[in-house]
């Protein structure tokens, strides 16, 4: 059967049609736009109307293309910034007018439904898997063996790309060291306390894997992917070193300069410095000197939730 799903997040909205069969994904086309629905959420915890109205009809397409393709269902998430927004009803009113039922969902579920996207390429190894959105980034710790996962430890740390962004002026030009330093200070004591606890709960993890425009677009820079390459970037490699490297790139450059950069759309120029300091703090707090990047994240997941929830 053919399904479609689509995830609202802080910084992007994507659409994914996949052919799922026997609960797995035979096939799966992916479409992302930059909306930024979590626009001033940090501060104000309201939804701007500006954004609220790209996010819908950005949405609207996807549902529209999903009709044409002859999806069976569509499934519609949200997650930190509808979860942190007062006004969430409000999107949720406007989806609802496309014949949609948005479920904003806990950060555990997010969690959860990407390890299990995520899983199926690492049969048997005890994995960190790190989703690290707009508004937060979502850490899981597990292991698939055939049919059976296994999922230890799971939470939603309040803290993504965009949120970072506001709160230390990152998409200024040239940034203060301040700022910068503020923002790896804030980073550190969060992934490490969430790294932590998951010490506590269980053993320790064989490989860290990242998901999520961050992560993909770090190997994008790295090799300076254009136009950018799904089957270039997933399950590739990259170093504490060369993601430190990046940072640095970024913070020497102007808003517009970032903009320009091979490999980096030029909407998440805005979010990239941030992101970029978030992953290299996860990597230093976890012990691991390398992140394995995936593709198959979230929507992966949700497709094949969605698929068996669909046949009962």
């Amino acid at each position: 059967m053919l399904l479609a799903a689509i995830d609202i997040g802080t910084v992007t909205a994507r659409l994914a049609l996949a052919q799922v069969e026997d609960g797995r994904v035979i096939r799966m086309a992916k479409y992302t736009e930059i909306v930024n629905l979590g626009e001033g959420v940090d501060t104000a915890k309201r939804l701007l109307p500006e954004a609220i109205h790209r996010c819908v009809g950005c949405v609207s397409s996807y549902v529209d293309h999903a009709r044409k393709e002859g999806a069976e269902a569509v499934v519609c998430t949200l997650t930190s910034a509808a979860r942190d927004a007062e006004n969430a009803p409000d999107l949720g009113m406007g989806l609802a007018s496309l014949g949609l039922e948005p479920m904003i969902i806990p950060g555990e579920i997010e969690g959860a439904l990407t390890f299990l996207g995520v899983s199926h390429d690492f049969e048997n190894h005890r994995i960190l898997v790190a989703d690290s959105g707009g508004g937060s980034t979502e850490l899981v710790v597990g292991t698939l063996a055939g049919q059976q996962l296994d999922i230890n430890f799971v939470e939603s740390v309040d803290l993504g790309c965009r949120r970072l962004t506001e709160r230390f002026n990152l998409s200024a030009d040239h940034p203060s060291a301040e700022d910068i330093e503020g923002a790896h200070q804030m980073a550190a004591q969060m992934m490490s306390e969430a790294i932590g606890r998951a010490q506590q709960l269980c053993a320790a993890p064989e490989l860290l894997v990242g998901v999520g425009g961050t992560a993909t677009s770090l190997i994008a820079i790295r090799d300076r992917l254009d136009p950018y390459d799904p089957s270039k970037v997933h399950l590739n490699h990259i170093s504490i070193d060369e993601v430190t490297q990046i940072e640095e790139l970024l913070a020497s450059k102007t808003l517009k300069e970032r903009e320009d950069i091979t490999g980096l759309q030029a909407k998440r120029a805005l979010v990239m410095l941030a992101g970029t300091i978030l992953l290299a703090e996860l990597m230093k707090n976890s012990g691991f000197k390398h992140l394995v990047v995936s593709e198959s994240d979230l929507l992966f997941g949700l497709v094949v939730t969605a698929a068996a929830v669909h046949q009962g």
